[in-house]
């Protein structure tokens, strides 16, 4: 997501930027513009660039800048399983450190168009303070303790703690740059997640000694202590500007690494970009021109914001909100069930339940409802179970489906079975019955197993099978 503001050499950037995404990088582009008449514009640049036009869409939604990263919407997953799989995309927002109103808008805007939730973390601050680790059962988060300044009535482990919250991360925050080495004092301009063990962290190779390059050497070996493949790249100053490598752009196969003309920063493009090869072989690396931009204060990853694909693939996302707590419930009860959706064409939902922990789910519920609704009412059946489970099937217009299982299992106190009621027709008992139970003990079934010693099927499993026939079914 990018936002079409700034001056002509801003937005060439962009239109590059744009044309190697929607190509190289096999991603759309989202583009706010402030009019129609500047999207015909930003279409037309864009094109010129040789960007895939059919991956670029355009929203009329005013922006104040163009630093996206830091107000655009910051992605979640809900519903995630154990290991970290499935759920539907949500949004975290914060409010901008930034008196720009159109700016600190756009999460809301974003999520209300694409139906997607949106918690408001109750922290002052700029998205570029903030890089993460996605893991299992939790991830892991870095910002400077700008944080901390930007919000001067909570403590340090507070703010750690919304994030522990909010996205299910343990943060660390580092000393800040000076704001006369890097007047944003923003992470993203020293440091760039590679991958959950892969780090590249800025090397200040003209300033060695100096209390940043102090601060970067000290995270490098924090992370090569806890295992990580740490890369260094050059960082220089010059004429009051921060010329950073770190500050680019990851986009599945693609990564846009900045290269400068200033004659400072220009020496080091080649050792850069040598760097981001060792560290991506696998990836196209491509280098554009950012001395335009980078005099103020931000390179590329400052002017972008990732929206992550749906978790399932071409599959719905799905995450059923309701009947996650366990409880009791009563035949005949009126039940609602809610959802989370995360496809444009989703059609129709079943509702299917399970009596053996989400083993097998062999009872329909309910099936060709809304499944756009996000909620769903029925009734509890007449089943005595101590172990019951929902699974939420979606449907969508392509013929993929996806489902959601209960967290937890659930207890209908309904009318215990007959035991004695084994083979169809059911209600009734007769000799199909006798047979049944016959076979399941001559297969040495589990289900067989009703008297003690439990555990060894004998002749006082039959005696009670057979004390059951004769007491007949209610």
């Amino acid at each position: 997501m990018i936002a079409w503001e700034g001056q002509a050499s801003w937005l060439s950037i962009l239109a590059q930027m744009a044309r190697d995404i929607t190509t190289i990088g096999d991603a759309k582009v989202f583009v706010m513009v402030d009019t129609t008449s500047e999207r015909t514009s930003a279409s037309n640049q864009i094109a010129n660039a040789g960007a895939d036009m059919s991956r670029v869409s355009f929203h009329v939604r005013a922006t104040d800048t163009i630093w996206m990263r830091d107000y655009g919407p910051r992605y979640i997953y809900l519903g995630t399983d154990e290991a970290g799989n499935g759920g539907v995309r949500a949004i975290v927002d914060h409010t901008y450190n930034r008196p720009r109103p159109n700016d600190n808008a756009i999460p809301n805007y974003w999520g209300a168009l694409r139906n997607e939730p949106v918690y408001l973390i109750p922290l002052v601050h700029g998205g570029g303070n903030f890089h993460l680790e996605s893991g299992s059962p939790q991830g892991f988060g870095h910002a400077t303790r700008l944080i901390a300044n930007e919000n001067p009535s909570l403590s340090d482990a507070q703010i750690i703690q919304y994030w522990r919250d909010y996205q299910n991360l343990e943060t660390t925050l580092y000393t800040p740059y000076p704001s006369f080495v890097d007047s944003t004092q923003h992470i993203d301009m020293w440091m760039i997640m590679l991958d959950d063990d892969k780090v590249m962290i800025s090397e200040w190779v003209n300033e060695p000694t100096a209390s940043w390059a102090i601060t970067s050497d000290n995270t490098a070996a924090a992370f090569a202590a806890r295992g990580f493949q740490v890369y260094r790249v050059p960082a220089v100053r010059s004429g009051g500007t921060h010329y950073t490598f770190t500050n680019a752009v990851i986009c599945n196969d693609l990564v846009l690494v900045p290269s400068y003309t200033n004659s400072t920063a220009s020496q080091f493009n080649d050792d850069a970009l040598a760097v981001w090869q060792q560290a991506y072989p696998d990836k196209t690396i491509r280098q554009i021109n950012c001395q335009a931009i980078v005099t103020s204060a931000g390179v590329m990853h400052c002017i972008v914001m990732h929206v992550p694909t749906q978790s399932n693939g071409d599959a719905p996302g799905v995450y059923m909100t309701t009947q996650n707590d366990g409880g009791q419930y009563l035949p005949g009860d009126l039940i609602q069930t809610d959802w989370l959706f995360d496809d444009t064409d989703v059609t129709t939902a079943d509702l299917l339940l399970s009596t053996d922990g989400g083993q097998t789910f062999p009872i329909t519920l309910a099936t060709g409802f809304d499944g756009t609704s996000g909620s769903y009412y029925w009734q509890m059946p007449d089943i005595a179970t101590t172990d019951a489970r929902l699974r939420l099937v979606l449907h969508d217009a392509q013929g993929n489906t996806a489902s959601d299982d209960s967290d937890a299992s659930f207890t209908i106190l309904g009318t215990p079975p007959c035991t004695a009621d084994l083979a169809e027709p059911f209600g009734a008992l007769n000799f199909f019955d006798i047979t049944a139970y016959l076979d399941l003990y001559n297969a040495q079934d589990p289900a067989a197993d009703l008297a003690a010693p439990f555990g060894t099927l004998n002749f006082f499993d039959i005696t009670a099978y057979l004390d059951a026939y004769n007491a007949g079914c209610p």
